[in-house]
């Protein structure tokens, strides 16, 4: 492997675990950040209204794109138990299925989202005050997908491989022009939401080349070459076994969203504008914690690939320890800090900051517990295991919260925006207690499997 890769079969684990994690967390808030640029700068200069449709397109581009986005987490975790393995021919034909799959992927959701994004936003009850602006926003977003697929599945591979320092200096240079790009649309040329979506889509692109052109520079078994492309059946059916349950279980994940950010619409624009606001806020502390998952996913997979069940137990105690003490920490500090930090997005609405200071209340200081489940997800699915994750999360969150809104919500003493919040936190608790216990039955399992035939 290349000089910048991790070797997380071997040597000490808090170092390499911490290690790992960083350039991840660092590309994750870069991210965001470069996205909340496109808040704070058509906040600025076009207002709330403009806020609010940007953000009303989030639940559904999520519901739309991570049935496609949970492949990638079955390339990474294809590639990550043949390197484990040491199987390096298995490693390229990983490598160079998942690059075609990922094109194909963004086709379809191109074509999904600009023909059905008025339909979808009409459905969800978007205000009509920022209707047109979100169908707009949204059409364009999606004109970008085929790069921002090859991003996420060339991003993967290099994660799987042990490399988390390239994709962050190429979402660097990405959302720097991203960034260029919106104050010279927006504030140059007097464009409103499309100025933003055009921005995202050339900085995709820029990302997007980065990452195969990095690819095609190794000198390892990750190396990618055009004219090899084709998709190996083996392969294929392995990211689709360990990635359809995933994809399955973040568009189910997203449908709750869905459903949710529509009873937040029926509340009305200016509890929408702080909703979109305080969701951009809160994403900061969950891309720290998501880091923490992908660790332990991709740590979890070589091992496993490895047959090294001491180490997974280590990656269990490392990882819950750390995205507790992560989630925490960024929760509390996000909710002291909630008003000046609204006051960003949110210019000219002290009513919206008011509802954008409640949902952090409720859902940035338990944060924690969504940390906990997702990273005992990615112990489950590290080890090769899609579908039980996919069944408690479907039936742990998405159930309970839509059960929850069509009949706790729906009475007249709890029909408010902090009802609707609180279910995450009770959604987040029953998920990670029973992910966790069939975590440890399956990892006993297949250590005293292991055990008895060594």
């Amino acid at each position: 492997m290349k000089s910048s890769s991790t070797d997380m079969c071997e040597g000490p684990l808090l170092k390499k675990f911490i290690l790992y994690t960083r350039p991840i967390i660092l590309t994750g808030i870069l991210q965001l950040l470069f996205n909340a640029a496109d808040l704070v700068v058509i906040g600025r200069y076009r207002g709330s209204v403009s806020v609010g449709a940007i953000g009303a397109t989030g639940a559904v581009i999520n519901l739309i794109v991570n049935l496609f986005i949970g492949l990638s987490v079955g390339a990474g975790v294809t590639v990550a138990h043949a390197i484990g393995a040491s199987h390096d021919r298995d490693i390229s034909k990983t490598v160079h299925t998942a690059i075609p799959t990922a094109a194909v992927c963004g086709i379809i959701l191109t074509a999904i989202g600009i023909c059905g994004a008025g339909a979808f936003l009409r459905f969800m009850g978007t205000p009509q005050e920022s209707i047109a602006l979100s169908t707009t926003y949204m059409r364009i977003y999606c004109i970008g997908m085929t790069p921002s697929m090859l991003y996420n599945f060339g991003a993967a591979i290099l994660r799987a491989a042990g490399d988390t320092q390239r994709p962050l200096y190429y979402l660097t240079a990405a959302g720097i022009i991203n960034v260029l790009l919106n104050l010279f649309f927006v504030s140059a040329l007097g464009m409103d939401v499309e100025g933003v979506a055009t921005a995202t889509v050339i900085s995709q692109t820029v990302s997007a080349a980065l990452v195969i052109y990095a690819l095609m520079k190794r000198t390892d078994s990750c190396k990618f070459t055009p004219s090899k492309m084709r998709i190996h059946g083996k392969q294929f059916l392995k990211i689709v076994r360990i990635g359809l349950p995933a994809g399955i279980q973040g568009s189910l994940f997203a449908v709750s969203n869905v459903i949710i950010q529509s009873s937040v619409n029926s509340f009305g624009q200016i509890v929408l504008n702080g909703n979109s606001a305080a969701m951009n806020i809160e994403g900061f502390v969950y891309t720290i914690m998501n880091s923490f998952h992908q660790t332990t996913l991709y740590f979890t997979g070589q091992n496993y690939g490895a047959r090294k069940y001491d180490r997974i137990g280590k990656i269990m105690k490392i990882a819950l320890a750390s995205v507790f003490i992560a989630g925490l920490s960024t929760g509390l500090l996000a909710y002291s800090f909630a008003r000046p930090l609204l006051g960003i997005y949110l210019t000219d609405s002290p009513e919206s900051i008011k509802y954008g200071v409640t949902r952090l209340a409720y859902i940035c200081i338990p944060y924690f517990l969504c940390g906990l489940m997702d990273v005992t997800t990615g112990l489950i699915r590290g080890m090769g295991l899609s579908i039980s994750p996919m069944a408690i999360t479907v039936l742990g969150v998405c159930g309970f919260r839509i059960l929850w809104i069509y009949t706790v919500f729906r009475t007249e003493q709890y029909h408010s925006p902090e009802s609707l919040y609180i279910s995450y936190t009770i959604s987040w608790t029953l998920t990670f207690i029973t992910q966790l216990a069939v975590f440890l039955h399956v990892y006993r399992k297949k250590k005293r499997l292991a055990a008895s035939t060594a």
